[in-house]
């Protein structure tokens, strides 16, 4: 009779698993919004809310982000004036957002340390302090060294605190919907971008310099309301994962002596600092190499747009209007990218998809150099900024996917400060390459393959990896039905036997 049952155990067992090795990761998309629910709670040891107050997450992350990348951009306004005022040359006052930028990304690590121990909440309304001193600091300077002390050094640092929590809070209050809110998010930098630009003018028109770096100092002040709006997420553990391994319907568990082991994990992680063991991590160094071959050629054609287009002989204020219609192009996409990487289609593969959005950037500036006259300027404004929309959108999301968002936080720390380098060397080095052959189409044919080679990378590497994963996964699943059928099979003897003993008494 016992092994009969054993049997039939074993049978219903090797079914299911049958079906999940066959069903692969869309379709766990196809099911419900119930089954992501509880692949969230089993790998982050407690079900994202997916919705709720995590709209309002998102509507802080998108503050927080917006002027985190716009930001230091907007400031070009004031450098004329600057310039003339301290008598300084044009390379000199350009450091000034050169060395916010670096600032920013080389905090990385920091902020991801900070978040880490105190979460996001404290850490964005400190950076918000900081800016918004930065820049109170900044409009009694003496001298440009003062300016790059307190817009660039502090002022950066206060920016990385509030881009590293913004991103890594994301991830806690979503799973299932992930990919929208990161796309929604990101909107950020566009959207406050398009808004600075004329309200920086009318403040230099109005107030000067100084006055406006006042008033921009109180207006960073809304980092600290976006800070606020940041709570934690409330990590209730479902039942399901209180439960042994082999009475939760054959799903991933922890070991038996340890149920809570991946809520355990996770909190480890939490008070912990950097996770170095992600240089280990097979996805983390995949982004990461093409990364930074990407970022050589990624900002380079945005900056030097509005010199190529009056190199060719376009005047000035048509563009300025094509940096309006990318722009503009960019605010669109990015929320777009976020529900089709959403969708049961695109996510459980969305790495191709940011494979698919480098190579189409790549591609862009290949055909820059074609386009002839201003209408043809205009065509390739829009392609790219829909390219530079999907990558900007799926920057920070295919980092999640791989990584977790348990782990997040230390992964875009070290991105950060690793991609420092080419974020700052590439328009210099795309400048330089201007200067020496003569023509921007020698440049652009660069960030075309800086572009295009990572992306052709990815799509290989991600091929890879989907391949390995699928594979430990199987093994997985076998491992498990093997200790599951023996973990039965010991508890039918000691039933026996118990029954035996009873018969004999």
């Amino acid at each position: 009779m016992r092994s009969e049952v054993f049997q039939q155990y074993l049978s219903e067992e090797a079914g299911h698993t049958h079906t999940q090795l066959h069903t692969s990761r869309a379709s766990q998309f196809t099911s419900t919004q119930a089954n992501m629910a509880a692949k969230a709670a089993r790998n982050l040891g407690y079900i994202p809310p997916d919705g709720g107050w995590g709209w309002a997450i998102v509507l802080a992350s998108f503050i927080s982000i917006g002027f985190a990348y716009a930001f230091p951009k907007s400031l070009t306004i004031y450098y004329h004036e600057i310039q003339e005022y301290f008598s300084v040359s044009y390379s000199q006052i350009a450091w000034v957002s050169s060395v916010m930028l670096a600032s920013m990304y080389a905090a990385g690590p920091v902020s991801s340390i900070l978040v880490n121990r105190f979460g996001s909440r404290p850490v964005v309304m400190v950076g918000g302090l900081m800016v918004c001193s930065a820049m109170v600091l900044a409009s009694f300077g003496t001298s440009i060294v003062h300016l790059y002390l307190c817009v660039g050094v502090i002022g950066g640092f206060g920016l990385a605190l509030n881009l590293q929590p913004a991103l890594t809070i994301i991830g806690t209050y979503f799973h299932a919907k992930r990919p929208l809110a990161n796309g929604l998010a990101m909107t950020g930098s566009p959207v406050v971008l398009f808004t600075l630009a004329p309200l920086n003018q009318f403040l230099f028109d109005s107030f000067g310099w100084r006055g406006s770096f006042l008033i921009l100092g109180a207006l960073l002040l809304n980092c600290c309301v976006a800070g606020s709006l940041m709570r934690p997420v409330n990590k209730e553990v479902p039942a399901e994962l209180q439960r042994e391994p082999c009475e939760s319907d054959g799903a991933q568990q922890v070991p038996e002596d340890n149920p809570r082991g991946v809520e355990i994990q996770n909190e480890r992680h939490e008070k912990g600092c950097i996770d170095v063991s992600l240089f280990k991590h097979r996805g983390f160094l995949i982004y990461l190499i093409g990364n930074v071959l990407m970022f050589f050629g990624f900002f380079a054609p945005v900056v030097f747009l509005a010199p190529y287009a009056k190199h060719l002989g376009v005047d000035e204020y048509s563009a300025a209007f094509l940096l309006s219609i990318f722009a503009l192009v960019d605010v669109f996409v990015r929320p777009a990218t976020g529900l089709l990487g959403n969708t049961k289609w695109i996510r459980p593969r969305i790495q191709y998809l940011f494979s698919f959005a480098v190579s189409y950037n790549g591609v862009c500036q290949l055909l820059c150099p074609l386009a002839s006259g201003y209408v043809g300027l205009v065509v390739y404004v829009v392609f790219f900024g829909m390219a530079f929309g999907m990558v900007c959108s799926l920057l920070f999301e295919v980092l999640m996917d791989l990584v977790g968002a348990h782990r997040f936080s230390s992964a875009v720390g070290l991105v950060t400060i690793i991609e420092c380098g080419p974020v700052l060397l590439g328009p210099p080095l795309s400048g330089a390459l201007v200067d020496i052959l003569g023509d921007y189409k020698y440049m652009y044919y660069a960030c075309g393959v800086f572009m295009l080679v990572p992306g052709i990378f990815f799509f290989i590497m991600h091929y890879y990896n989907y391949k390995r994963l699928d594979e430990e996964q199987r093994r997985q699943q076998s491992a498990q039905m093997r200790t599951c059928g023996e973990a039965v099979q010991t508890k039918m003897d000691q039933a026996g036997t118990q029954r035996e003993r009873e018969f004999a008494v």
